[in-house]
């Protein structure tokens, strides 16, 4: 741990706060959009959690509240097992690096939809890295863990190809089926997960080194 017990709770605090309120805005936006043109709020919550963006963010949120909170239960020590808010920190890595690589530069948000995008795609990140490396305790993280936390991504990878092959909607251009063909589908999605895997290994190299300085 880098830093003492109360700044370290005000930090924590600070940043789950941060979470919620983007993940709230991101949310009133899409309800709100699709208010306005009387489509189906149900259909518009279920688009909220079409993006990983979204999933990613609502579980380092959820990292957040549990390291404040201080009733002990079977969820609180789940989420807070270095091995699992080790793998979520590298889903929060890729969710940034992807956006600014690949996302970015197609639009330019406004008001407040650039305060969602900015709070979910580059503030979140760096504040649970910073969190990671300073928070969560060191040593135990092994290369099986990866394996483990690739799951993840491919999990959401089949749920948004069946979502899309049922609604014809895509979350992300670049795994637009219907625009790009299934091979160049694959291919870019390949491409993300070699990201994550390096990502996840430069993760457990850190965990490792921080392990042997202490």
């Amino acid at each position: 741990m880098l830093i003492s017990a109360a700044p370290r709770r005000r930090f924590v605090a600070v940043a789950a706060v941060l979470g919620w309120f983007g993940l709230s805005v991101q949310l009133y936006l899409i309800l709100g959009t699709r208010w306005e043109i009387g489509a189906s709020l149900l259909g518009g919550l279920m688009s909220f959690f079409s993006f990983f963006t979204v999933l990613t963010n609502t579980l380092v949120a959820v990292v957040l509240t549990c390291e404040l909170t201080s009733r002990e239960s079977a969820a609180r020590r789940w989420f807070l097992q270095p091995s699992v808010s080790s793998g979520i920190a590298v889903s929060i890595a890729v969710v940034g690096l992807a956006y600014s690589l690949l996302l970015r530069h197609l639009w330019h948000p406004e008001g407040w939809q650039l305060l969602a995008d900015e709070l979910l795609h580059d503030i979140l990140p760096l504040l649970f890295l910073f969190y990671w490396w300073c928070c969560v305790p060191k040593g135990t993280l092994r290369l099986a863990h990866i394996g483990l936390w690739v799951i993840y991504p491919l999990v959401y990878f089949a749920y948004v190809l069946l979502r899309g092959h049922v609604l014809s909607a895509y979350p992300y251009p670049f795994i637009d089926v219907s625009a790009l063909g299934y091979p160049q589908v694959f291919l870019n999605a390949g491409g993300i997960l070699v990201g994550f895997v390096v990502i996840a290994l430069l993760i457990v190299g850190l965990d490792r080194w921080r392990s042997t300085l202490r």
